[in-house]
């Protein structure tokens, strides 16, 4: 009991911290990103602010002077003592101007400067060197080519040789306006990082608080609203389960909740009610149980009678049928016989329903279908007999789909006709099975007066037929998926070199592994024939 209690307060406050948990996460994520984006922004526009400061120091008319000069000139040390002053004034790590290349793969530093507060160095008076990378490749051209006025990059991944920093750049233009290098101001992150990690640990830690809070109110809550009235129910419930006798106490007179609490104490007591009233109805019900299982399985054997079980002896043919009905009897059947010396008949229908009527109405329509074959009549005249006779007298509107053919043995002639029943798959000696897609004509039953369209196969030897009823593609797994034509012709090719009962053995295996243990909703009946040739 304990265990119980337990295990519902700990997976309820599982529950509740995991949702806080996430909650934290995303209400830190947001707020860390809104911070550092706050704090990235005032930090860029500090060293833009310092870039145009510094920017006024140098005078791009002036700039092949002072190349000229080679960095010793004195307009030229003015202008680098001035840069240098900005640079330590304003706490940046670097200040310096470079010249890109054409193709901006390389640069060309011509003033340096760095804060004498770092420990780096600065590039020596025209320092020529590779672009860092394709990022600022792009910035450099958009400030000589696009009329940029600013261009900021970010570098805090990855291999960095300064550490993590921003580099706000500016153009240097001429008067007539051309630009003729860039002006660079680099800030290292160091303050924006910690700043940015205090940040963080203050946001989690109300959180954590908030949860811990959070979690001690949910705790003390289960205690006085749910767990004592939990363990009234468990008790009373296995109470009865060992006992099963019933009580006039009732769990509603102690636990008077009016959520799911007080629900659940009420079905218990109705529960213990019922229990009585069925225990009571029991040995009833158990009689007539046992009377409609005797009369199912009496049923059962009637119809199994009703079907062949040994195939024609004759050389020229191997013959092989089985059903296995989703309950006890099924509507499903099977037929085959020789009409004469030289003919076979074989039908493949399924009835609609299931149960003790559908397998009357399967007795019936198998007589009637083997007693107009035995006539002489062909495949569709079949059919159109058949099902005036059924229509004459359906009161119950039941009806079945048949498949119907007539093999002429010396001659390996297979005449047939489709009463909406399923495409029968054929294989050619050499080839596959494949389905034969026959035109279909209305279910026998279902209106009078229909007629039947026949057609005919030519029969090499070793071709085989393999006719089903719906059972079999539309078997279904635990999940509801379907096995499928084309599962149904890959087990047949599996097995196409082997016999007819093979064949079905195959099948009905294959099956069997896909539904795993799915609960069988329609007959698996099914019929192979293997067409040997006619015998001198």
């Amino acid at each position: 009991m304990n265990r119980i209690r337990k295990s519902i307060a700990i997976k309820s406050i599982a529950g509740i911290v995991l949702l806080l948990t996430i909650f934290c996460v995303i209400v830190g994520q947001i707020g860390y990103q809104g911070f550092t984006n706050a704090q990235l922004s005032e930090y860029a526009e500090g060293a833009f602010k310092v870039a145009q400061t510094a920017a006024l120091s140098v005078d791009a008319n002036e700039l092949d002077a002072y190349k000229d000069s080679q960095g010793r000139g004195q307009k030229y040390l003015n202008v680098w003592t001035s840069l240098a002053r900005t640079c330590n004034s304003t706490q940046s790590t670097f200040i310096y101007v470079i010249e890109p290349d054409a193709d901006y793969k390389h640069i060309t530093f011509w003033f340096s400067t760095v804060n004498t507060g770092t420990s780096y160095t600065l590039y020596p008076f025209g320092y020529y060197r590779e672009t860092t990378n394709e990022d600022y490749e792009k910035k450099y051209k958009r400030i000589m080519e696009d009329d940029s006025e600013r261009e900021l990059v970010i570098r805090d991944q990855g291999y960095i040789e300064t550490d993590p920093h921003i580099t706000a750049m500016v153009p240097l233009k001429t008067k007539e306006g051309d630009v003729v290098a860039i002006l660079c101001v680099q800030r290292q992150m160091e303050d924006l990082v910690e700043t940015r990690n205090q940040f963080l640990i203050s946001i989690f830690a109300a959180l954590l608080g908030l949860a811990i809070i959070a979690v001690v109110i949910l705790w003390l809550y289960l205690r006085t609203m749910l767990l004592k009235p939990v363990k009234e129910i468990t008790e009373e419930a296995s109470r009865f389960a060992t006992e099963n006798i019933y009580t006039e106490s009732k769990l509603t007179d102690t636990i008077r909740n009016k959520d799911e609490i007080g629900l659940l104490a009420a079905s218990i007591d109705q529960m213990e009610e019922q229990v009585r009233s069925y225990v009571d109805d029991l040995k009833e019900a158990t009689a007539k149980e046992e009377r409609i299982g005797t009369e199912l399985a009496l049923a059962t054997r009637i119809q199994t009678g009703m079907l062949p079980h040994n195939a024609p002896d004759r050389s020229e043919f191997a013959l092989s049928a089985s059903m296995r009905p989703a309950r006890e009897v099924g509507g499903d059947f099977y037929d085959y016989f020789m009409i004469d010396d030289d003919h076979l008949c074989m039908v493949m229908a399924d009835v609609s329903g299931k149960g003790i009527p559908a397998a009357l109405f399967m007795m019936a329509s198998k007589i009637i279908l083997a007693n107009n074959a035995k006539m002489g009549r062909s495949p569709a005249q079949i059919l159109e007999q058949a099902n005036a006779s059924i229509c004459s007298n359906n009161e119950l509107e039941m009806f079945v789909t048949v498949w119907l053919g007539i093999l002429e043995i010396s001659t390996g002639k297979l005449t047939a006709a489709n009463a909406g029943h399923e495409y029968p798959a054929l294989m050619q000696p050499g080839g596959p099975f494949e389905l034969y897609k026959d035109k279909h004509g209305f279910v026998i039953g279902g209106m009078d007066g229909m007629r039947y369209t026949e057609y005919e196969l030519r029969m090499q030897p070793g071709t085989k037929l393999f006719l089903y009823t719906d059972g079999v593609p539309e078997a279904t797994d635990t999940e509801l998926h379907m096995f499928g034509a084309d599962r149904m012709l890959d087990a047949l090719n599996a097995a196409k070199a082997a016999a007819p009962e093979e064949i079905l053995k195959t099948v009905r295996r294959e099956v069997d592994v896909f539904s795993a243990g799915a609960e069988q909703f329609d007959d698996l009946t099914m019929l192979c024939l293997e067409y040997k040739g006619a015998q001198e």
